[in-house]
């Protein structure tokens, strides 16, 4: 930090996991200034924050103005930036960094390398294949028959899965992905995976790459309708604690999957520091692997920093600089709920440019926070840009609590063809 007890701090990323992780770095008093790049409306609201337009592909312009402005820490949040090698660039100049190098970020930059990491050191994952060509994927298919899932190798914004339930729509998605190009360059290979049964969770975590400190696990909603239906989004919503998730199977996850995880990363040579996102089945008493992300998850952020009862900026401070301790995280026992507004169409085309009202009026509400995903200024007013537009979180003191809050919250906010899910933690509510 200089000889400072202040930090100056970039973040990266304009959605409404930065906006959840400016907000809760702002509350640090060791924070001086947040430089944001992009950012939204929404974080430049916020104290302490400053939107800065700098290009995130040129990473190394990026590190000469983190240079420039003396930045003490840098907080990166979409995975594309963490997979393109940010980090890498920034510790070969001496720049602190909150997020891993290019070699352990290709765990979510390459499902294939995820996978057999995985089956290299025993670590429970659903059975793989990986296919590189078409034909051998269909065969595969043919062969083991339906339900099957279907993921796109590379970097697909959270959308390159498909769940087939039959074997037409597995042949279509390996279709899709392989000679269609849906997905770009990251479809070229496919893993090709058993499908599991049970209840999904994300358990986040922060490393500097010896010490694994488990975050509440939360549970996302990835589907667009109630009751769990529809076509797959980025995440309608999300809550935690999730009580799926019980003590013991949260201390299975991290002594059965994280912390090996991490371990087996360290002897490939490839260390991991920052936050590693494990997407997990549970059924029963058993956790297995969905997926590992190399960052923050969103909506997930949304909900799991609002209960964080410590200094965000001197823990991702301490996993960067190798001083992790796990006396410094500590946890409010309370509940948190997400609703995301999306836009008309979404997660299909969709428009932009609407004008969004309401938002005062639910900012005023004890214990809510709207984070903005999908927003911009326009002639001085606020206006959707983006399929998720808004993260409406609020706290409470059991699910039920922060439910109400949060959607007593979403009514007071309009624009036109807004849609939203009207059942987030309903697996908590049902329990």
């Amino acid at each position: 930090m200089k000889g400072r007890n202040v930090m100056k701090l970039l973040l990266i990323g304009g959605g409404g996991r930065e906006h959840a992780l400016a907000w809760k770095l702002s509350q640090s008093s060791h924070v001086e200034e947040i430089l944001v790049v992009p950012g939204n409306p929404g974080i430049a609201r916020v104290p302490k924050c400053k939107c800065v337009d700098l290009a995130l592909d040129d990473l190394n312009k990026m590190a000469d103005y983190a240079e420039e402005n003396s930045i003490d820490l840098t907080v990166v949040g979409p995975e594309a930036t963490l997979v393109a090698g940010i980090a890498d660039i920034f510790r070969s100049r001496g720049l602190p960094i909150f997020g891993p190098n290019k070699a352990a970020a290709e765990i979510e930059g390459s499902k294939a390398f995820s996978k057999r990491l995985m089956k290299k050191y025993n670590i429970p994952t659903a059975d793989f294949q990986v296919c590189t060509d078409l034909e051998t994927a269909k065969s595969f298919i043919a062969e083991h028959g339906a339900p099957i899932v279907v993921k796109a190798d590379g970097l697909a914004a959270g959308k390159g899965v498909v769940v087939a339930m039959t074997v037409k729509e597995a042949l279509d998605a390996v279709t899709e992905m392989m000679a269609d190009h849906k997905f770009g360059a990251a479809g070229a290979s496919v893993v090709l995976e058993e499908f599991m049964d049970g209840e999904e969770a994300s358990l986040l975590a922060f490393t500097d790459g010896k010490i694994v400190i488990p975050m509440v696990a939360s549970q996302d909603h990835k589907r667009v309708n109630d009751g769990d239906e529809g076509p797959n989004t980025g995440g309608m919503g999300a809550y935690a604690p999730a009580p799926v998730m019980t003590e013991a199977l949260r201390v299975k996850a991290v002594e059965t999957i994280l912390k090996p995880v991490i371990a087996a990363l360290n002897k490939e040579g490839r260390s991991y520091s920052g936050c590693l996102y494990a997407g997990l089945m549970i059924k029963g008493d058993e956790v297995k692997v969905v997926e590992f992300n190399c960052r923050f998850g969103d909506p997930e952020t949304q909900v799991v920093l609002p209960l964080l009862d410590s200094d965000l900026a001197d823990i991702m401070l301490a996993c960067a600089t190798g001083t992790l301790d796990v006396s410094m995280v500590r946890w409010k026992q309370q509940a948190a709920v997400c609703v995301i507004l999306a836009s008309g169409g979404y997660p299909g085309p969709y428009p932009k440019g609407l004008p969004i009202t309401g938002l005062d009026e639910a900012d005023k509400m004890d214990d809510v926070i709207v984070f903005h995903a999908g927003t911009r200024m326009q002639d001085g007013r606020i206006v959707t840009n983006g399929g998720r537009v808004l993260g409406v979180t609020a706290l409470g003191g059991n699910i039920r609590a922060a439910k109400d809050k949060a959607y007593a919250a979403v009514d007071k906010i309009r624009f036109e063809g807004e849609h939203h899910r009207s059942d987030i933690a309903w697996r908590a509510l049902k329990r």
